[in-house]
């Protein structure tokens, strides 16, 4: 593994922060928002951001509005719901990181890729992870929220797959279709689902507005773009497997600020999960990146 200077390793650990907190911040933003509009919102405001960079990707248009729906509305609208119904966030920040042994597994399914040894452990120690996590009583008796992380996370996997076949994208162009494909979609199942309207927005508090604003600014146009910056820089397996610290972050936060419980089995069955994750980012030569 190559080595990264000492200030984008700073960088990155700030990276991980910021997403860490992210779902403690939405945590309360959906105390007072329901999470399609919650998504919805924060799309909006990427979108409003990122006009500049609406560029169409000629040749790919289908492909980059595929990729862009999965990992994006789709993908953010099932962990928001699975956030939104769960007892605490150590849960939802372990279980969302199946997201990268699932890329793996499908960039075996319909990429024709290799994979040795090594990831599959990496890839079985994450899954029996989350398993252990799923018998813990507080979780197991949310089993809807952990079912939806898990969906979500395969969902932004899907999408993964499909930004690898992209071509020449960059990384603001494709938040920025990510933004626009996804809020008319959102728009309607917040309306059909959640009976949304103009009174439902306009009760929202400085709270709310609050979380959507950090999750919109920055946990997406900041941390994602930093990201992608520093993977342009040096190889996804110097980056990648520190990613992990995000999680840990989300886990202490949500402890220290929103007093979640944190039982033995959730920490043994994040130990699992996230040392499988790290193998199988060390392992992974090309990975995209999307996730909090």
């Amino acid at each position: 593994m190559m080595s990264v200077p000492p200030r984008h390793l700073a960088l990155l650990l700030g990276i991980t922060v910021l997403w860490g907190l992210n779902l403690v911040v939405s945590r309360a933003g959906l105390a007072q928002i329901p999470p399609v509009l919650y998504t919805l919102l924060r799309m909006l405001l990427v979108a409003a951001v990122l006009v500049p960079w609406l560029k169409p990707a000629r040749g790919q248009m289908n492909a980059l509005i595929v990729a862009a729906l999965l990992s994006g509305g789709l993908n953010f609208a099932l962990l928001f719901i699975g956030l939104s119904l769960a007892t605490n966030v150590s849960s939802v920040a372990i279980a969302s990181q199946l997201g990268v042994p699932m890329t793996t597994l499908l960039s075996v399914a319909l990429l024709g890729e290799q994979v040795r040894w090594r990831r599959w452990t990496g890839i079985a120690l994450s899954f029996a992870g989350v398993l252990v996590l799923g018998l813990d009583p507080q979780v197991f008796a949310r089993g809807t929220s952990l079912t939806l992380v898990v969906l979500s996370a395969f969902v932004g996997a899907l999408g993964v797959i499909a930004i690898k076949k992209l071509n020449g994208v960059q990384p603001l162009q494709l938040q920025a279709w990510m933004a626009w494909t996804s809020a008319p979609v959102l728009l309607v199942l917040t309306v059909l689902f959640e009976h949304t309207r103009w009174g439902s927005v306009a009760s929202i508090g400085a709270l709310g507005w609050a979380a959507v604003g950090y999750s919109a600014i920055g946990a997406t146009l900041i941390a994602h773009t930093a990201f992608f910056w520093l993977v342009q820089r040096h190889p996804v397996t110097s980056i990648a497997p520190l990613t992990v610290l995000s999680p840990l972050f989300s886990v202490v936060l949500g402890v220290t600020l929103l007093h979640d419980q944190l039982t033995p089995r959730i920490a043994l069955g994040g130990l699992i999960t996230l040392s499988g994750v790290v193998i199988v980012s060390l392992r992974e030569r090309r990975m995209v990146d999307i996730g909090s």
